[in-house]
């Protein structure tokens, strides 16, 4: 679906990407993980065509991201990204009408089936009850849901999302996850930015570790997620073993202060 083909991006001189290349298939559940200031942002932004590569090109479907209708675009790829800017005061449901707009017709009228998507899709992330709330009048974590929301009324063939369970209690996490897994099994492309390393571990089929000043890496979670590779990104000491019960990768960050 979605394609990196030597690309490489920078910030007032300092490269962020370097010849980055990466293949993302169609139904595939991609977590890209890495410290602050690792690139993991820019590649959502390019992935979207909001940023231009500095070298190379991103790709979807064969065609350029930036060259894509943007009507046609958002038929296809749905995002939620770290800023929303949304000034005026909508309500939850009038936010996640928005994520319909591509599908209406010549006049640009909600018809039932499209407000039919925006209450299910509140439903399945569990903020119908924020329906007539204003978005500024709610919490930052039910804001991240309300945007995830109007990202799945879109029925979109890909997802792109820049930390969704960041703000969100275990619980909410954990729900958020579920649902873009079930996503992904109905063969939805999922492309997600995880600062959570047991999550990324638990729910996604690759990893993208981005490291400054390093060569991106791809890989499964067990070729990712290793004391070694960790340790060389993050800078700290982790144990890494395996649930007995589920099979996934678990890490403990190894603290460094005395007691």
């Amino acid at each position: 679906m979605i394609r990196f083909d030597g690309v490489s991006f920078g910030y007032d001189g300092r490269k962020v990407l370097d010849r980055l290349s990466l293949e993302i298939p169609r139904g595939q559940l991609l977590g890209v993980i890495g410290p602050n200031g690792a690139g993991k942002s820019t590649v959502v932004r390019l992935a979207l065509g909001l940023l231009s590569p500095s070298e190379g090109r991103v790709t979807l479907e064969g065609r350029d991201v930036a060259r894509v209708p943007r009507r046609e675009f958002a038929r296809v790829v749905a995002a939620v990204t770290q800023e929303e800017a949304l000034e005026f005061p909508f309500t939850a449901l009038e936010v996640v009408l928005m994520g319909r707009t591509a599908h209406l017709g010549p006049f640009g009228f909600e018809r039932p089936a499209d407000l039919v998507a925006a209450r299910m899709a509140m439903e399945a992330t569990g903020v119908s009850v924020l329906a007539d709330r204003p978005l500024h009048a709610i919490s930052g974590g039910e804001r991240k849901r309300v945007l995830l929301a109007r990202a799945l009324a879109q029925d979109p063939q890909v997802l792109i999302l820049d930390e969704p369970a960041a703000a969100l209690d275990i619980h909410h996490q954990i729900a958020i996850f579920d649902l873009l897994a079930e996503r992904h099994r109905r063969g939805v492309t999922v492309i997600v930015v995880i600062h959570d390393l047991n999550l990324a571990a638990a729910y996604c089929d690759r990893l993208l570790l981005l490291t400054p000043g390093a060569p991106a890496i791809d890989g499964t979670v067990e070729e990712i997620l290793t004391y070694r590779r960790v340790r060389e990104a993050f800078g700290v000491d982790v144990y890494v073993g395996v649930n007995e019960l589920t099979g996934d990768r678990y890490l403990i960050p190894m603290r460094t202060a005395p007691r």
